[in-house]
């Protein structure tokens, strides 16, 4: 396949320019569906049942006040996480999200166990139990939050991307940002600077409709967010996030042409989320309809059962996968709840600057 011009040279032609913008969407609409082996569907769906289950316990342990500060749930959104996590380079890769960061560390495989120990701050959490819901971490994973503040994940995964490039690794940097981060100013200087130095990050707007309790409609002036980068002559993707096969195969096409030496790509995935922002939202700014519409219609979970079952899958077996994750679920639950929380002396590890 011939490299394609890169999208910010100036001795372009506008004409070669706009192709290079085109392409990409055109190149995945042409192949939107991921073609999965069985074995690869069953494991996506077990991926995006093990997120559905574990982020139902977690709101139930934040209603006992087990888990305190925020939590902010995944339910809904598993389809994204799955569909581009299972397409990374897990020994080169990095990733950066916002703090709804608990459905990306699950996705990376990692143990239910420590992550909900993490939720409930406890000393066997993957960050010590310092960390929590909104601030996970994991080096060895080359997961690099979990941030609390809007928009800051996007310029630190610039930095990423940097890193990458200087240390010739042939990593890319997956960054998460929502639809109300989508919005902040240091998402567009890291956006001009990935273009400029062609540097090797896929941005990804998870857009789920509502920043906090406020619609898109309401709040962006443009609401069509994969053509955001098109004023730095980045490439847009418009995909449907909740269809975990449709991710995967923009998944595919992007990271090649990031891989390629073409610089970034800006992705806009279409999600709902369930729950409210954050455990103390009611959400009362949307219809209990509409909520119901999507669940009934467009559940990530379901639509791919049901694609499942239509080839050859035996329903009773699907059930056992849920009863067995519902297990892990509350292995992990219990096993979080009878560990101890930090000592003391951890407050003073894990710090910039040590007292000599």
């Amino acid at each position: 396949m011939a490299k394609a011009p890169a999208n910010n040279d100036p001795a372009l032609s506008e004409q070669d320019q706009d192709f290079a913008l085109r392409s990409l969407q055109e190149s995945f609409e042409q192949n939107k569906r991921y073609d999965a082996s069985k074995e690869e569907m069953l494991r996506f769906y077990e991926q995006m049942l093990l997120i559905r289950r574990f982020e139902e316990r977690a709101g139930q342990l934040y209603g006992l006040g087990l888990i305190g500060g925020f939590c902010h749930l995944y339910i809904g959104q598993e389809a994204v996480a799955i569909g581009l996590q299972s397409a990374l380079d897990n020994d080169t890769d990095s990733v950066i999200t916002g703090y709804r960061d608990h459905g990306h560390m699950l996705a990376y495989g990692i143990d239910p166990k420590i992550i909900m120990a993490e939720l409930t701050g406890r000393q066997a959490g993957i960050s010590k139990g310092k960390g929590g819901s909104m601030h996970m971490f994991s080096t060895e994973h080359k997961f690099y939050g979990g941030h609390g503040i809007v928009g800051a994940q996007v310029a630190l995964g610039g930095g990423l991307a940097l890193a990458h490039q200087y240390n010739d690794d042939g990593g890319l940097c997956l960054a998460y940002f929502g639809d109300g981060a989508a919005n902040q100013g240091q998402v567009y200087e890291t956006m001009n600077m990935a273009s400029l130095w062609k540097l090797p990050i896929v941005f990804v707007v998870e857009n789920n409709q509502y920043a906090m309790g406020t619609a898109v409609k309401r709040s962006s002036a443009e609401t069509e967010f994969y053509r955001r980068g098109t004023a730095f002559r980045i490439p847009g993707m418009n995909v449907n996030g909740m269809d975990v096969l449709e991710v995967r195969a923009a998944a595919e096409t992007a990271f090649a042409h990031v891989r390629e030496g073409n610089g970034p790509v800006l992705m806009e995935c279409s999600t709902y989320r369930y729950r409210g922002h954050s455990m103390s939202d009611p959400a009362k700014y949307r219809t209990r309809e509409e909520v119901q519409d999507y669940r009934e219609h467009r559940d990530p979970i379901e639509g791919l059962k049901k694609t499942l079952i239509e080839q050859g899958s035996n329903e009773d077996d699907l059930k056992a996968i849920d009863k067995e994750i519902r297990a892990r679920v509350s292995e992990a639950a219990d096993f979080a709840e009878n560990s101890p929380e930090p000592e003391p002396a951890e407050l003073y590890t894990d710090v910039l600057v040590e007292e000599y």
